[in-house]
């Protein structure tokens, strides 16, 4: 997918030390943003900086201070180009998930989001100017068991991305979802040994029998190709494109 160039733009990936976070801070940089890693693990997000010549900012998105850090501030204040990227995965039944547990899933990738867009956008407004970009997944189109906070933080998402695209368009700000399906990361790595137990199945089971068997093309996604699609979507090419969900899920969701 081409991308028209992002020269002199600010961009702002969250969880962008690692995984789609990363592909997508190349794939930022490499059309010209300067990128703003954001990441608990400050040895990883300065790594990635390093290489795409962006800044890293150190942050635990789930302290309660976190959006008070004087960096996160003046970067935010600053951003053409918001990405919302960090997320966690938890498998459990609904009556034995734990509650805390199912809030901080909902905090990280519900109200997190919200309040950094809230922040961004004065300063977007002011320039005429946004691009917010929500990595959610066809768990924000779909549901699966066992992912009752996933599914509840990325159905959230869509809907704030929606009002974001409704509210921002007349300042010159657009906002959409990117909906992969599995990604080859290693939060989906992680998911194997919790999806065989609560299925009940085989480690080397999990692939096949559950992570791709709704999926017409039966593969993980790569970071790269969805770090292409937000790009795209950060371009001017996109600039019509807003409240919009788009799936990269290999046909899961046209069943």
């Amino acid at each position: 997918m081409s991308g028209g160039s992002l020269s002199a733009r600010r961009a702002l990936v969250t969880g962008g030390a690692s995984g789609i976070g990363a592909a997508i801070a190349t794939a930022l940089a490499a059309r010209g943003a300067h990128v703003t890693v954001v990441d608990r693990d400050a040895e990883a997000a300065e790594q990635v900086a390093t290489t795409v010549s962006g800044s890293a900012i150190a942050v635990d998105l789930l302290a309660p201070d976190a959006l008070s850090h004087p960096d996160l501030v003046h970067a935010l204040e600053r951003t053409d180009i918001l990405v919302n990227n960090a997320g966690v995965q938890h498998i459990s039944p609904i009556e034995d998930f734990d509650p805390a547990q199912f809030r901080r899933m909902l905090t990280l990738m519900l109200e997190v989001p919200f309040l950094l867009i809230r922040a961004a956008l004065p300063g977007m407004y002011r320039r005429e100017y946004g691009r917010v970009v929500n990595v959610s997944s066809v768990h924000g189109l779909r549901a699966s068991p066992f992912k009752s906070a996933y599914v509840a933080a990325k159905h959230g998402l869509e809907g704030l991305s929606k009002a974001t695209a409704l509210e921002g368009g007349a300042h010159g700000v657009t906002s959409n979802c990117v909906n992969p399906g599995y990604v080859r990361t290693p939060l989906v790595e992680h998911q194997v040994a919790e999806q065989a137990r609560v299925h009940g199945i085989a480690e080397h089971e999990v692939l096949a029998e559950v992570m791709l068997t709704e999926s017409a093309i039966k593969r993980l996604v790569e970071p790269d190709e969805v770090a292409s699609l937000v790009a795209w979507l950060a371009s001017d090419e996109a600039a019509m494109v807003t409240g919009a969900s788009y799936t990269m899920d290999g046909g899961w969701s046209a069943r």
